[in-house]
């Protein structure tokens, strides 16, 4: 795994609860939607009585999912911010901390620190190197 991709693990995990959200979200409208329709005809012996039962179930079964990733997604934060913690360059950690634990695009970042994006990306390059550096200290 790169620093990049170490560092960006915290994002992906996000996303990927948000993309669960969004699809709890979406069973949750599907079970709440009332259709009847007026007809003369009884409905046909197909119909599956149990939709409500089975749209609860999954919603129940992707928020256990999210939770789970939830708890992961903490553990990773903290393990990142630990190693970010170990850089030295107070700078440095700021931008590491707005971008990978805050997500915050580099617009932002550079108008935060009121650097020029270009400055701001060579903190960056500077504090990954200095991350790679923290990141074989602790396997060796």
């Amino acid at each position: 795994m790169t620093t990049k991709q170490f560092l960006s693990q915290a994002y992906r995990i996000d996303q990927r609860i948000n993309s669960k959200l969004e699809q709890v979200q979406s069973l949750r409208e599907l079970a709440t939607k009332a259709t009847s329709t007026l007809s003369g005809t009884p409905p046909s012996g197909s119909r599956n009585v149990h939709r409500m039962e089975d749209v609860i179930a999954k919603m129940l079964d992707l928020e256990s999912e999210i939770n789970g990733d939830i708890d992961v997604l903490l553990e990773t934060k903290k393990h990142v911010a630990e190693v970010i913690k170990r850089v030295k360059e107070p700078e440095y950690q700021t931008v590491l901390e707005m971008r990978y634990l805050c997500y915050q695009p580099w617009e932002n970042i550079s108008n935060t620190l009121a650097y020029s994006p270009q400055h701001t990306f060579r903190i960056h390059n500077k504090a990954i190197s200095a991350v790679a550096r923290e990141l074989e200290r602790k396997c060796d």
